[in-house]
């Protein structure tokens, strides 16, 4: 795996790689999404769950929400990804949590970033201590919070207004991880990811952790796959045996678009490949990330509770006034957004077109991909049809 990561990093073809796996990647129907009663549930209206692996609410007249089962098998790891919630989809938010029996909520994106809403603000502040979501009667309560230098560990309590019973949720919230972007490096992830394996969150003795960016495809995919590659060479007992590009194609047929750069996808093999030291016996390696991450400095950046007044979930009632095709700041994924006219097993290009008004700007870490192309050109509508697995 090393020898690979410096041959694709020598000859610049992280472009290329990044363009197979997409072209490989298979697409399978997303019609409950793009009911018209669902549009308003959707942050983004090209980034859709598949059916065959969507969440569905169980305790609600309509059982939809943006959200993806991803079932890694031999890892034992299983994940809802999901985009972060709407003002009007926050009650749906913890109403999955509660009957999906999830310890943990790992958030990779702030409330603002570059000024645009990428998630609305569902969990109480510090002043607030609570929030109450009537909608589907569950209340917050913020237990604990302990700020690092570019994460926050958060208790909540989940009560079930409509039970009684209460519940304590793990809050892992990532807040310096650029949209776009990568983290500034693979110590400073994989001490983040040390610390929620460290809460047993991850592991089969709960339902599936949640895991949310903005759109829960990119940052969240690159989350999802070191994680599930770690775990992979663990259980192998030989880190050669793991093959990334292989991983990610096997998490895509869940849900789409899971990585959405050459330099995600750069970043996840160096944040693997610092994984297999820990795996393979390195004691020191641990201590190691942490001093690298500084994680106890103080933080530095904007504040990720910022500007989040107009980012707030309601309380009291659903007030969602965003719908599928309004323009929309900040967008976190770019597809070309057509609903095919057979939306069975399919491959669709994921061409980077955007629905949004609003220019974009890749972000790349210090250490950057060789290829900064366009995520988008004419070649890339040339596709092979191949056969959908998740349909057969």
């Amino acid at each position: 795996m090393d020898q690979e990561f410096k041959e694709i990093d020598s000859e610049g073809r992280w472009q290329k790689l990044y363009l197979e796996i997409r072209n490989q990647s298979h697409e399978c129907s997303y019609k409950v999404a793009k009911y018209p009663e669902n549009r308003s549930r959707n942050r983004y209206r090209d980034v859709s769950p598949f059916d065959h692996s969507r969440v569905k609410l169980e305790n609600t007249e309509n059982d939809y929400i943006n959200a993806s089962l991803i079932v890694m098998e031999e890892a034992q790891r299983s994940y809802i990804l999901t985009q972060g919630p709407l003002r009007n989809t926050c009650g749906h938010f913890w109403l999955m949590i509660w009957e999906q029996n999830t310890k943990a909520v790992i958030m990779l994106n702030r409330i603002i970033e570059k000024g645009s809403e990428k998630c609305a603000q569902y969990w109480p502040t510090a002043e607030e201590r609570e929030m109450a979501f009537r909608d589907t009667r569950f209340v917050v309560t913020l237990v604990s919070e302990d700020i690092k230098s570019y994460y926050t560990t958060r208790v909540l309590e989940l009560q079930n207004l409509s039970t009684g019973e209460k519940r304590n949720i793990y809050h892992f919230h990532y807040t310096t991880w650029p949209d776009f972007g990568v983290p500034e490096s693979p110590a400073s992830f994989l001490n983040f990811l040390l610390k929620v394996r460290e809460s047993g969150a991850l592991g089969m003795d709960h339902g599936p952790a949640v895991v949310h960016c903005s759109a829960g495809i990119g940052r969240s995919g690159t989350f999802s796959l070191v994680d599930t590659c770690v775990v992979l060479m663990d259980k192998r007992k030989d880190p050669s045996s793991v093959d990334i590009k292989s991983i990610l194609l096997d998490m895509r047929k869940y849900r789409m678009g899971l990585i959405q750069t050459a330099d995600q996808l750069r970043f996840s093999y160096m944040a693997v490949l610092e994984g297999a030291k820990y795996i393979m016996g390195d004691s020191s390696v641990e201590n190691r990330w942490r001093e690298l991450s500084r994680e106890d400095q103080e933080p530095t950046s904007e504040s990720p509770l910022s500007a989040q007044s107009h980012a707030r979930c309601p309380t009291e009632r659903c007030n969602g006034s965003q719908r599928e095709g309004e323009p929309e700041e900040g967008g976190d994924y770019r597809q070309d957004g057509r609903v095919p006219p057979q939306p069975l097993c399919r491959e669709q290009e994921l061409d980077g077109s955007t629905t949004q008004s609003v220019h974009l700007v890749i972000l790349s870490s210090k250490t950057k991909t060789p290829q900064n192309k366009p995520r988008t050109n004419d070649s890339e509508k040339k596709r092979k049809s191949l056969g959908c697995i998740c349909c057969t």
